[in-house]
C-alpha cells in the first residue's frame, strides 16, 4: 500500500465518478483554524453552535434560573475560550439543509463510528453543527485521519513534506441501513477476491440463506459499475444491498492493512493463494452461526482504557495496581470491622 493509494481513496477524488450509484453527498473544506480546532486538547464546542442552542432552550434556561444560583464566584478552574467558525457553521448548516435536515458525517477517508456511544440515539445521525462537531471531537478515527493518514505505507517517509492533504468535512445524506445488507470487497490486481459480512459481530440467518444470490449481485455491480472507473488496481469498497438486483456504493478504502480485514486476514489476502480455492468466483464470507458471533471492537471506545487494559491484560502493570489497592481495601475493612459481643451491642 502507497501513499498514492491512500489519496485515490479520499473522498472527493471518487466521487464525481460514482455519484450516481452512491448516497447524495456534500463536501465543505476544513478551514486551517477549524482543523487545529479538532487537533487541540479538551471537548470545547463552538460558541456560535452553543448559543444557537441555549436560545433554542431559553425558557427551561429561565425557569432553572429561578432554582438555582449560577454564581462563579467561587470557580477557580479557568473555562477554555469557544472557538468561532460563523463562516464555516454556516455552510453546515445549509448544507444539512440541503440534504433533508438529516446527515453522515465524516471526513476524507474515515467516519467517527468509535465515537456514536456519545449521540442521544447511538447512531451518526446528525442534525446541526452541534452533532457534528460533538462526534468529530470524540473519535479516535478522526483524530489517526489529521494526524497520520499515511500511517503503514510503506513509501510515507518519501512524502512526508511533500503531501499536502486538502482536509474536507463529507455530509453525506442520512440514510436508515439495515447493517446485515452492508458487505465489505476486496479487490486484488483488478478482480474481486473476496466479500464478506460488514457488521461481522452479529449473526444474520438469511445472509446463508441468500448468499448465492448476494454474490451474483456484488459479481455484477463490479463488473458493470466498479472494474475500470477507480483509480486502483487494488482496493476495497463497500457496498449496501437493498434489495435482490439493487446495489448502492458506500465507500473505498485502501487494500492494506490500515482497512479492517473483518473476516479475512490480511496474511491470507496480500497472499498468492486463491481464497475459494481453484473456483473462480470470490470467497464469501460470513457468520454461519450465533455461535460465531464476535464482540462489537467500537464498544471499547465507549469505556476508559485503564479498563480496556484491565480486561484484556495489555498492561499488566494496572492489573499488579489494582490487585493492590483490593488488597489494602480489604485490609482496611478488616481493621474497621466492629466486634459483637453477646449482649448484641458494638464496641
Amino acid at each position: 500500500m502507497k501513499v498514492e493509494n491512500v489519496l485515490n481513496c479520499s473522498f472527493s477524488s471518487w466521487y464525481s465518478v460514482f455519484k450516481d450509484v452512491t448516497t447524495k453527498s456534500l463536501v465543505i473544506p476544513l478551514p486551517q483554524e477549524f482543523l487545529e480546532y479538532l487537533h487541540s486538547d479538551g471537548l470545547v464546542l463552538p460558541e456560535q453552535s452553543v448559543a444557537a442552542s441555549s436560545n433554542e432552550n431559553a425558557d427551561e434556561d429561565n425557569i432553572i434560573g429561578e432554582e438555582i444560583d449560577w454564581s462563579t464566584e467561587d470557580i477557580s478552574t479557568p473555562v477554555a475560550e469557544p472557538p468561532k467558525f460563523p463562516e464555516f457553521e454556516n455552510l453546515v448548516k445549509k448544507s444539512i439543509k440541503k440534504l433533508g435536515g438529516c446527515v453522515f458525517p465524516k471526513l476524507n477517508w474515515s467516519a467517527p463510528r468509535d465515537a456514536a456511544w456519545i449521540s442521544f440515539d447511538k447512531t451518526l445521525k446528525c442534525i446541526c453543527p452541534n452533532d457534528i462537531y460533538l462526534l468529530l471531537k470524540s473519535s479516535d478515527f478522526i483524530t489517526r485521519d489529521i494526524t497520520q493518514p499515511f500511517a503503514l505505507c510503506e513509501d510515507d517517509e518519501n512524502y512526508k513534506n511533500d503531501v499536502q492533504v486538502k482536509y474536507e468535512l463529507v455530509l453525506r445524506k442520512w440514510r436508515e441501513f439495515n447493517p446485515s445488507n452492508e458487505f465489505r470487497c476486496f479487490v486484488k490486481n483488478g478482480s474481486l477476491i473476496g466479500i464478506c459480512q460488514r457488521h461481522h459481530t452479529m449473526y444474520c440467518s438469511f445472509i446463508g440463506q441468500h448468499k448465492d444470490e448476494i454474490v451474483t449481485d456484488i459479481q455484477a455491480f463490479f463488473l458493470h459499475v466498479i472494474q475500470g472507473n477507480f483509480s486502483d488496481k487494488s482496493y476495497v469498497f463497500d457496498v449496501y444491498r437493498r434489495d435482490q438486483g439493487k446495489v448502492l456504493l458506500i465507500d473505498f478504502n485502501p487494500f492494506g492493512e490500515v482497512t479492517d480485514g473483518l473476516l479475512f486476514s490480511w496474511e491470507e489476502l496480500l497472499g498468492n493463494e486463491r481464497l475459494n480455492g481453484e473456483q473462480e468466483v470470490p470467497a464469501f464470507r460470513y457468520i454461519e452461526k450465533s455461535s460465531g458471533v464476535q464482540p462489537n471492537p467500537y464498544t471499547t471506545y465507549a469505556m476508559p482504557r485503564d479498563f480496556v487494559d484491565l480486561a484484556t491484560g495489555e498492561d499488566p502493570q494496572k492489573l499488579i495496581d489494582f490487585l493492590n489497592l483490593k488488597i489494602q481495601q480489604q485490609d482496611s475493612d478488616d481493621e474497621s470491622t466492629p466486634e459483637i459481643n453477646l449482649s448484641g451491642s458494638f464496641r
